[in-house]
C-alpha cells in the first residue's frame, strides 16, 4: 500500500523525506513535486527501478527519463564533459526549469532506456525535490502521468494515474505553473 506525506505539515515532512529515500533505496518508485509538475522517480543507477518507472507510466525504453540532481556541480560527474555554452546556462537557470541533454559518462552503470550515449540533466527549483536529492543522490525522474494524460500537477492527480505503483507520494502543495521544462540538447 502507497504511502502518502503532506510535506506542508512539518511533522509529516520530517517523516517523509527519510520514507522517501529510503523507498528509492528499495528499488522503489516515489512521486515528488518539482518547480514544473510532479515527477515520478527512482535511483538513477537502479534499471529495475527506472524500468518500474517507465512501466508505471506506459513508456517504452524508446523515451528514456531525465535526471535530477541537487547541484550544477554534479553534472560533472555524470557528463563526459559540459560545454562552456551548458555551463553558463547552468549558472542561469539552475535551479530552474531547464534541462540539459549532455553527453554521458561511459564509466556510468545505469541503464536509463535508449539514450545514445546522453544523459538529459535537471536542478529543480523546489525546495522538497533538493532536499530529497541532497541525501539520496541523482534520481531518474519523469511527469506524474500515464502517458498521453496531462502532467500531475498535485499529488492527487498522481494519485489518480498512478496509483499503487508508486511506494511514497510527497505533497508539497501545487506543482509550478505546469509547463514541462524546456530542454536543450
Amino acid at each position: 500500500m502507497s504511502e502518502r506525506y503532506d510535506c506542508t505539515d512539518p511533522e509529516q515532512r520530517a517523516e517523509g523525506i527519510p520514507a522517501a529515500g529510503a523507498a528509492v533505496r528499495r528499488g522503489e518508485i516515489v512521486v515528488l513535486p518539482t518547480d514544473t509538475v510532479y515527477g515520478i522517480g527512482c535511483d538513477a543507477f537502479d534499471a529495475n527501478a527506472v524500468a518500474s518507472v517507465l512501466a508505471a507510466k506506459g513508456r517504452g525504453r524508446d523515451m528514456p527519463p531525465p535526471v535530477l540532481i541537487p547541484t550544477a556541480r554534479t553534472a560533472q560527474g555524470l557528463a563526459t564533459q559540459v560545454p562552456d555554452y551548458a555551463q553558463r546556462l547552468m549558472e542561469r537557470f539552475w535551479p530552474g526549469p531547464l534541462t540539459l541533454v549532455l553527453k554521458a559518462q561511459t564509466s556510468l552503470h545505469w541503464d536509463l532506456g535508449e539514450t545514445n550515449g546522453t544523459v538529459a540533466l535537471r536542478v529543480p527549483d523546489n525546495e522538497l525535490a533538493l532536499e530529497l536529492l541532497g541525501d539520496i543522490g541523482p534520481m531518474a525522474v519523469t511527469s506524474a502521468n500515464t502517458t498521453g494524460d496531462p502532467a500531475a500537477r498535485t499529488v492527487d492527480e498522481a494519485v489518480a494515474m498512478l496509483g499503487e505503483s508508486v511506494e511514497v507520494y510527497l505533497d508539497g502543495g501545487p506543482a509550478g505553473e505546469g509547463q514541462p521544462s524546456t530542454i536543450v540538447d
